[in-house]
């Protein structure tokens, strides 16, 4: 079945999430407007990794040779004991299938504008949406606009998930995480993951001869939610200052920072109603940074939801079959990514023990440390739900 054929979808928001679903529902015979409240479509943050479940939709996108130009191949994840140096173990990504890449989210975002723009999607810039209903509706410029589906795709603050659940109440994890690039030319193809009591910096290449650097500090200070809050490199640096050579050599590049607060959100009650309105990303979902999953579980939302819409003429029945695949999904990640959070942060005699599993680990099974997140990368959302453009 082609349902989507002829339907007119809305999507509010341009970022990665919401180009993606932009791009599904055009290949598959949608008429698709996407809502940008920026004047243009540039990303606040600097690197992302795409990990194999989000290749895989990406690939089924027809994306896989633009983004190989951008995107830089994974070697290997490496945690690192940040007081000493000490590489613990290797893990090799290299023969991970599809590639997993890291990006700039201006590349990956570069990309999905032209292939939505190729397909015919219509992205409007500099517009803001006013007085979204509940059955899809919305104001903008003064007309009101009546699309078959309305998709908010709007973020973290999504006033799409305030309309379908209520205000949020989002809690402070008593985390904050700063956000920078440094020059390294010659920075190898991996993840580094520098782990320290209370502390941790992830570091990884991006084009360019850049490193992209975000440090995780727990402290009682709260700090504002978003990424683009500056701060003074000196504050980044004292926090690491007690570190190995190597890494407080690192920090010390650091001229231009970001700091930002990290909330908890609760998984949305209601990702969709009446078959007029759906959630993707973090509108419905928003996930903490200790998993690379943020942009990969958004990616694999939106072909999700196209798919479920494809395959049925019935909206309504599609919507809430989307939720139901979706759901318990993304809070299995979560949670994963909320158990990274602590595991990070050992001292003592946990991270003793710890430190000391990974590397037997690494020596002995290095593969097991892979098979063990198989049911996050390995998941295929295109062939599970029967993706097929027209």
């Amino acid at each position: 079945m082609q349902a989507n054929v002829g339907r007119r979808v809305a999507i509010i928001g341009a970022g990665i999430g919401g180009l993606t679903t932009a791009l599904a529902f055009a290949q598959t015979g949608a008429d698709v407007t996407v809502y940008e409240q920026a004047a243009a479509l540039t990303e606040v943050g600097a690197g992302l990794q795409i990990t194999p479940n989000g290749a895989r939709v990406l690939n089924a996108l027809g994306l896989d040779d633009a983004l190989a130009r951008v995107g830089i191949t994974a070697d290997a994840a490496c945690p690192m004991d940040a007081v000493t140096g000490r590489q613990i173990a290797r893990f090799d990504l290299s023969t991970q299938s599809p590639t997993y890449r890291f990006y700039h989210r201006a590349d990956l975002l570069g990309v999905l504008e032209a292939a939505c723009r190729a397909a015919g999607v219509t992205i409007l810039l500099n517009t803001r949406i006013a007085s979204i209903t509940s059955d899809g509706r919305f104001m903008v410029d003064g007309a009101m606009v009546a699309p078959t589906l309305t998709i908010g795709a709007d973020g973290l603050h999504s006033q799409m998930r305030a309309l379908l659940n209520g205000p949020g109440r989002p809690f402070f994890t008593g985390q904050v995480a700063w956000r920078a690039l440094v020059k390294r030319e010659d920075a190898e193809a991996r993840a580094q993951i520098w782990m320290a009591p209370d502390r941790h910096v992830v570091t990884y290449p991006l084009r360019d001869g850049m490193l992209n650097v975000v440090a995780v500090q727990e402290r009682t200070d709260w700090a504002d939610e978003g990424w683009q809050h500056a701060d003074d490199p000196a504050n980044l640096q004292a926090v690491f200052a007690d570190m190995a050579p190597d890494l407080r050599a690192l920090l010390a590049d650091v001229t231009d920072v970001c700091l930002w607060g990290l909330f908890r959100h609760p998984v949305a009650g209601r990702w969709q109603q009446d078959g007029a309105v759906a959630l993707i990303g973090d509108a419905a979902h928003p996930t903490l940074p200790f998993l690379a999953q943020g942009a990969n579980l958004a990616i694999e939302d939106a072909i999700t939801l196209a798919a479920c819409c494809q395959h049925d003429a019935s909206l309504e029945r599609a919507l809430k079959g989307y939720q139901a695949h979706r759901q318990p999904r993304v809070t299995d990640a979560i949670n994963a990514a909320n158990a990274n959070a602590r595991n990070y942060h050992l001292d003592g005699i946990p991270r003793r023990v710890a430190h000391a599993g990974l590397g037997v680990l690494g020596r002995v099974a290095p593969n097991a440390f892979l098979k063990r997140l198989g049911w996050l990368y390995d998941y295929d959302a295109p062939k599970l739900h029967h993706f097929t453009p027209v």
